[in-house]
């Protein structure tokens, strides 16, 4: 079988910058799909801690001017991942977050930024890079879903294309009066091109000319579909339901191994679950919490939002705290929940602790020391936190929605008696479901039997990204096969 090369476009990428689980993805997949005979490289922005971590950087292809200044392509390496980086100062060189600055705001000018990422992807597909032509380009969310765009425009044989959707409601909507500034032709500003809403929609334009568009959960690909959920794309994505696909995302099993975890003062596995009681120990002194054995102890890593449930969690918190439980939260975000949140945590001194920041060692220790990761949110597309807590033996509670239904099987009876049970699941995403949930949580907690089946379910469970690497490649492979035959038939 031909070894096809793919270029996967993605705003940020793990272990060199990372605001959340798209970096986790754009990192971690290349590796997987190596074992499938998929040669992937990546294409991301030349932010200064990203080219600050790389082992080796060689100039490919020059700009003298790409949306406002002079930039460079760069062929790099870092640890196992092939890299171009898009060295344009003018663009990426400022403090701040990578889509915001200091004052919490998106950068004026992120239309130019992405569009540029974009814009180099297509220039690689027709050639930029001679050392690299690949066969497929795979653009990840909004940041990157101009490439298919810029190559259905460009004219001429191309690459196939693919789009990921990670989340559906981050779609990049610029106004119109930017289309000759982004290089897309007069006559794109049309319903079947890139307008949206009378704007340019870049995650509009991917959906609309990839070849093939997946999301990273089965459930979430027939949500989407649906006025509810479609996030007013719902029509474009029925239109386009044959090309639709949910790949349920993986981990990186070597950077998530409770084994060998060096953020853990007490490694452990499966067969050694046991000696996980330290971790838990260890993580009631991080936050504050009293040191107490037998209590149930919940963790939360997330970004603090509604759309995470974290309201819900405000508001289920006395039917944690009643029986007994402690809170462990990570996280950062909406300014009005976190003050809630600290709040709680001086009302239930003890037992609610808070961090409000995103520390990856402290994420380590939450999965290794708390009993149940809670994961209430109203829509998830697929959610890494759950997978992480499976391997970790952190019995996941999770809302019915998205990927979370997907990866995580109720303790229901019948479940608990085929002892096939994972985590617990509550439907709809409210307060009151939410709270019978750790009700039951509770209730499980005391079955000391029950608890250690349901933790070693989770610990044995296949997180990977084997599974979804073979489907990737085995998609890759057909659009592969259908650009060909398109191209033969030009011909």
């Amino acid at each position: 079988m031909t070894r096809l090369k793919v270029l996967s476009v993605a705003s940020e990428v793990f272990p060199l910058v990372k605001t959340g689980g798209l970096a986790d993805v754009a990192g971690a997949l290349p590796g997987a799909l190596s074992r499938e005979n998929i040669q992937a490289t990546t294409l991301a922005p030349g932010y200064p801690a990203l080219l600050a971590k790389l082992d080796s950087a060689e100039p490919v292809h020059r700009y003298d001017s790409l949306f406002g200044g002079p930039a460079r392509l760069l062929a790099a390496k870092a640890g196992e991942l092939n890299l171009f980086i898009l060295d344009a100062p003018h663009l990426f060189t400022r403090d701040g977050n990578i889509y915001a600055g200091p004052d919490g705001l998106d950068w004026p000018d992120n239309a130019q930024r992405f569009a540029a990422l974009a814009r180099v992807a297509a220039d690689i597909g027709k050639g930029a890079a001679t050392s690299f032509a690949p066969d497929i380009v795979h653009a990840h969310d909004w940041q990157a879903a101009l490439a298919p765009a810029y190559l259905h425009y460009d004219g001429g044989r191309r690459p196939g294309t693919v789009i990921t959707v990670h989340n559906l409601a981050f779609q990049g909507h610029f106004p119109a009066s930017l289309l000759a500034a982004l290089e897309l032709p007069p006559d794109s500003l049309v319903i079947d091109g890139v307008e949206y809403f009378g704007g340019i929609g870049f995650l509009k334009a991917g959906l609309q000319f990839a070849d093939r568009i997946t999301t990273v959960s089965p459930t979430y690909a027939r949500e989407i579909m649906t006025p509810e959920s479609g996030m007013a794309l719902d029509g474009l994505l029925r239109r386009r339901a044959s090309a639709v696909e949910g790949i349920v995302n993986g981990i990186d099993v070597d950077v998530w191994n409770p084994e060998d975890d060096a953020h853990l003062p007490q490694p452990y596995s499966a067969a050694r679950i046991d000696m996980r009681a330290t971790n838990k120990t260890a993580l009631q002194r991080r936050m504050d919490l009293e040191p107490k054995a037998n209590a149930p102890l919940f963790g939360v890593v997330t970004r603090i939002s509604s759309q995470k449930g974290l309201d819900l969690l405000l508001d289920a918190l006395p039917a944690l705290v009643e029986q007994g439980g402690q809170l462990a939260l990570l996280g950062s975000g909406d300014r009005v929940l976190q003050e809630a949140f600290a709040q709680a945590a001086r009302d239930h001194a003890g037992a609610v602790g808070c961090i409000f920041e995103y520390d990856e060692g402290i994420a380590h220790l939450v999965q290794a020391g708390s009993d149940f990761i809670l994961v209430p949110s109203r829509f998830e597309p697929c959610g890494l936190t759950q997978l992480c807590a499976l391997r970790y033996g952190a019995a996941p509670i999770v809302a019915r929605v998205g990927g979370l239904a997907d990866t995580v099987i109720d303790a229901n009876e019948a479940a608990l008696a085929a002892g096939v049970a994972t985590g617990l699941q509550f439907a709809p995403p409210a307060a009151d479901q939410l709270a019978y949930a750790l009700k039951r949580a509770g209730t499980l907690y005391q079955d000391a039997g029950a608890m250690r089946r349901l933790r070693l379910n989770g610990m044995r469970a296949d997180v990977s990204w084997r599974g979804p690497a073979k489907r990737y490649a085995a998609l890759y492979q057909e659009i592969a096969a259908a650009n060909a035959g398109s191209a033969t038939d030009a011909a």
